[in-house]
């Protein structure tokens, strides 16, 4: 199997899958940042370390020699992607990364005419961050495929990681997104309101601003998008008040007191919430005709279902061919891919309802 490398191994997630990798065989190549973080983590693991500063992709690319493939786990992605996605198509080795962020990838999408050039895949999103949510859309695209809006949303209560914090601290100031027409607009906090039923009777639900804004247009090409989270009405109401304070977070040093308290708190999920933990996806996808297609699964806590599909991905690029450009999960490893993936569980089939 060609080389292949995990950035941000040092943190929790790119730890996690660093782990498991080696569990089932595999010989990634780790790097980070941090000198002594990283070759400390190689020395324990038995694994390749390389120390990597994104200081430009030029220098980047000259430390990607021999590497096929960068599996990215260093977030915020809004500091780390773009940087290494340049490096990778200066080497012309496939760029992965786990991130949920809307502008990097619509940023890789931006990169699909240079990565086919290159002739690499530019494929973000292989975590639960989007691939559950973005192989639903997939489905409800096959059984509705005149649809016009697409609604998706998870249920599951979480224990964040460091790394997970830091990126909702650096998108505070940025409010809510939904697609409009194909377009990406701004809506406040706690907009969109509306109940739905994930399995377990109607809860209430507000829209985030989850990658599938982005990534579920690319797989669907459906020109209206809302991801919806669970929440309760009075912390709906809450986030509307929040909006209009939003601004304050655009001050450096505000993000900067809450990414040192997330530093000191914040360590991610034990292996007993990991084992244990579940979330349960829908979606729904309706046309101008009335009609309407639903689908709920239920899938493994997000770090874990993080681990498995991400080195899902990396296996298939590495030993199987894939067409060139920026891709999506959905697209790269098709609307089954989730059902594949150890723990999740389709509790409901595309069921077409009509409109009331």
């Amino acid at each position: 199997m060609s080389d292949w490398l995990i950035y941000g191994a040092t943190g929790y997630t790119g730890a996690l899958i660093a782990r498991e990798a080696l569990r089932l065989g595999l010989s990634p190549i780790i790097a980070g940042r941090s000198a002594l973080a990283i070759e400390a983590l190689g020395k324990e693991l038995g694994l390749r370390a390389r120390v990597i500063l994104l200081d430009d992709p030029a220098t980047i690319a000259s430390n990607l020699n021999g590497i096929d493939l960068v599996l990215n786990c260093a977030g915020p992605f809004s500091k780390t992607a773009e940087p290494m996605m340049a490096a990778c198509l200066l080497r012309r080795a496939h760029y992965l990364d786990i991130t949920g962020e809307i502008e990097v990838f619509e940023r890789a999408h931006a990169h699909n005419e240079a990565a086919k050039a290159a002739g690499i895949v530019v494929c973000s999103g292989v975590g639960f961050d989007v691939i559950p949510t973005d192989c639903v859309a997939a489905m409800l695209k096959d059984a509705l495929p005149g649809a016009t809006h697409l609604a998706l949303g998870f249920d599951g209560a979480q224990t964040l990681s460091p790394g997970t914090a830091k990126t909702m601290v650096e998108n505070l100031s940025s409010g809510g997104k939904i697609r409009r027409n194909g377009t990406i607009v701004s809506v406040p906090f706690g907009y969109g309101i509306r109940r739905i039923d994930f399995g377990a009777g109607p809860a209430t639900a507000m829209a985030i601003p989850w990658g599938d804004v982005a990534t579920a247009f690319y797989t669907t090409g459906i020109p209206n998008i809302t991801v919806y989270a669970r929440t309760t009405r009075s912390a709906a109401i809450l986030m509307r008040v929040l909006s209009l304070f939003r601004f304050l977070f655009r001050s450096r040093t505000l993000r900067g007191i809450l990414t040192e308290r997330i530093n000191a708190s914040v360590h991610g999920p034990s292996e007993a919430v990991r084992t244990t933990g579940t979330t349960r996806v829908w979606g729904e996808a309706r046309d101008g005709l009335g009609h309407v297609e639903r689908i709920r699964l239920t899938t493994v806590n997000p770090y874990t279902l993080t681990v498995d599909g991400a080195l899902g991905v990396v296996r298939r690029l590495l030993t199987h061919p894939a067409p060139a450009g920026s891709t999506t999960p959905a697209r790269l490893m098709g609307s089954s891919f989730v059902l594949d993936l150890p723990g999740t569980k389709l509790e409901a089939q595309p069921v077409r309802y009509a409109m009331a």
